[in-house]
């Protein structure tokens, strides 16, 4: 079972369709899908670019792409730009040069 964990994503268009990816920066590709409520693709309630703090977790099903997975029922949570840079910055990973 793999556990769930924070993950700043956004809203953007994709495709003609509004998507939720992961924001650059983590652990995930930033053209990962995101499997989540529609409520955040509700460009009336949430323009496009508005940035979300979820617990996801990584998943599969039947062995075919991954793709993160966000229960429906969760409270939305807004993130600013500042803070999404502030979450982002205490979790990126540094890479050491050898």
């Amino acid at each position: 079972m793999t556990a769930y964990r924070q993950v700043a994503v956004h809203s953007e268009a994709w495709n003609g369709q509004v998507e939720i990816h992961p924001m650059p920066g983590q652990a995930y590709a930033t053209d990962m899908n995101v499997q989540c409520s529609s409520r955040l693709r509700d460009t009336s309630v949430y323009p496009l670019g508005t940035c979300f703090l979820v617990e996801a977790k990584l998943t599969d099903r039947l062995g075919g792409p991954q793709y993160l997975y966000v229960w429906h029922g969760d409270d939305i949570k807004v993130m600013s730009k500042k803070e999404a840079q502030v979450f982002l910055g205490a979790y990126r990973r540094v890479r050491l040069n050898v």
